[in-house]
């Protein structure tokens, strides 16, 4: 193992590695498929109808509870 491993190891260890990466992925994955939701919504009908479901869903979750 090459000393730049190594170091990466430890530091890894010492940071308590990458633990919570993978919610800032979903994050950044839900912020992109929001924003061309947003943009299909605003020049296109498809775009529109996609909006209106999911609204509509919304809808449905909050008067449900």
């Amino acid at each position: 193992m090459t000393r730049l491993t190594a170091l990466r190891v430890r530091m890894r260890m010492r940071a308590g590695g990458d633990a919570g990466q993978t919610s800032f992925e979903y994050l950044g994955i839900a912020v992109v498929i929001a924003v061309i939701i947003g943009v299909l919504a605003g020049t296109t009908s498809i775009g529109q109808a996609v909006l209106d479901g999911i609204l509509a869903k919304i809808g449905d979750i909050v008067g449900a509870g």
